[in-house]
C-alpha cells in the first residue's frame, strides 16, 4: 500500500487564536507519526486569519524537536517571497538538528493576496519565468560547498534536504520532470488539471542524481468520523472557510453546521463540487472504499491528506481512523 503522509495549514478556529492552533500542529504531527504517517508538512500563506503557519520554518522547528521518526517538511515554500539563500540556511538549519527527516516543496504562487505580496517586498514585475532559475540556485546551495567558494549557505551546503516541486497546473509538472524531482499536486483544492499534469510529468521525467524514478504525491482531503452523517457534518467547516476565502472574507475556521448542503445555492454547489472534488467524506469503510477508489484512479505514489476540522479532537479522530483504514486494507491485500 501507499504511504500516508500530513498537509498540516494549522487551522485557527473561530472562538481560538494562533498560539493555540500552532500547539495543536505539534499534538497532531505527535499522533500522526504514531499513527504510522510518513510525513508531516506546513504550508505558508499570508495574511490569512484561519491560517497559522506564516513563518513556516519556524513551525517546523517546533514540531520536529517534539517527534522522532516522521519527516517533516514544507508543502510548500512560495520561493517567489523570499531569497533562495535564505530558505537554503532556513531548511539547512532544519536538516542539521534533524538529520535524513526535512522535506522542501517549493511553490511559485505568493501564498496570499497581492496587498500582502507587496508587503513581503516581492517586486511585481517579476516574471514567473524566474521560478526554474530560483529552484536551480536553491539546488546549487544544498550542494558541498567547493574550495575557495564565495558564496556558501551555513547551514545548508552538504545538508540532506528532499526538495520537491508543487503545483496546480503542468507548468509545476514540467519543471518537476526536467530536474528530476519528486512533484505533489494541490489535488486537493486545484484538481482540474490533476491528471494532465501527472501523465505530463512521467512522460518526460529525467532521472537525476535526487531521484531515479518519477514519483508523484496527491494532495486529498479526508474527513473521517463513526457515520457518514458526522464527517459531512465536519466537512461543512472546509466548505464554509473555501467559500468565505473565494468571496473575499478569509477568517478563521468556521464551525460545522448541520445540512450545509441544502443551503447553498447552486453557483456555490457547483464551485465547492468542482473544487472540492478529490476529498473523502464518511465512516471507516466509505473513507476504505474512497482511498481505493482514487489511488486507483489516478496511480499516485504517495497521498498528502490534509483535513481543516474545527475541533482537534475530532481531527486527531479523523486521522486515526484513516491510518486503521488504510491498515486494514493493507493486511487484506496481503
Amino acid at each position: 500500500m501507499i504511504p500516508l503522509s500530513v498537509l498540516d495549514l494549522s487551522p485557527v478556529p473561530e472562538g481560538s487564536h494562533t498560539g493555540q492552533a500552532l500547539r495543536n500542529s505539534l499534538d497532531l504531527a505527535r499522533h500522526a507519526e504514531a499513527f504510522g504517517y510518513r510525513r508531516f508538512w506546513m504550508a505558508e500563506h499570508h495574511n490569512m486569519p484561519g491560517i497559522a503557519s506564516a513563518a513556516t520554518a519556524v513551525a517546523l522547528a517546533h514540531v520536529a524537536a517534539a517527534t522522532q521518526r516522521i519527516r517533516i517538511g514544507a508543502g510548500g515554500i512560495m520561493l517567489p517571497n523570499h531569497a533562495p539563500l535564505v530558505v537554503a540556511e532556513q531548511f539547512g538549519t532544519l536538516a542539521a538538528l534533524h538529520p535524513a527527516r526535512v522535506d522542501l516543496g517549493l511553490g511559485r504562487a505568493p501564498g496570499t493576496d497581492q496587498i500582502a505580496a507587496r508587503a513581503l517586498r516581492r517586486n511585481p514585475a517579476a516574471d514567473a519565468d524566474e521560478f526554474p532559475q530560483d529552484v536551480l540556485e536553491l539546488l546549487a546551495y544544498f550542494q558541498p560547498a567547493e574550495p575557495g567558494q564565495a558564496l556558501q549557505a551555513v547551514p545548508g551546503a552538504g545538508e540532506d534536504v528532499e526538495v520537491w516541486i508543487l503545483g496546480s497546473s503542468t507548468f509545476g509538472a514540467q519543471l518537476a520532470a526536467h530536474l528530476g524531482l519528486p512533484y505533489a499536486f494541490a489535488s486537493h483544492f486545484a484538481p482540474a488539471q490533476m491528471m494532465q499534469a501527472i501523465a505530463l510529468y512521467r512522460e518526460r521525467f529525467r532521472p537525476s542524481e535526487r531521484l531515479a524514478a518519477p514519483y508523484v504525491m496527491l494532495g486529498l482531503n479526508v474527513f473521517a468520523a463513526e457515520t457518514d452523517i458526522e464527517a459531512r457534518r465536519l466537512f461543512s467547516s472546509l466548505q464554509q472557510a473555501f467559500l468565505n476565502l473565494r468571496r473575499g472574507r478569509p477568517g478563521k475556521l468556521p464551525p460545522p453546521v448541520d445540512g450545509l448542503d441544502a443551503q447553498l445555492d447552486p453557483h456555490a454547489r457547483a464551485m465547492l463540487d468542482h473544487a472540492l472534488a478529490c476529498s473523502v467524506v464518511g465512516a471507516p469503510e466509505t473513507v476504505r472504499r474512497g482511498l481505493a477508489d482514487f489511488v486507483a484512479r489516478t496511480g499516485t505514489d504517495e497521498l498528502m491528506v490534509t483535513a481543516q476540522i474545527h475541533d482537534h479532537a475530532a481531527r486527531l479522530r479523523s486521522f486515526e481512523i484513516l491510518a486503521d483504514a488504510h491498515a486494514s486494507a493493507a493486511a487484506s491485500a496481503a
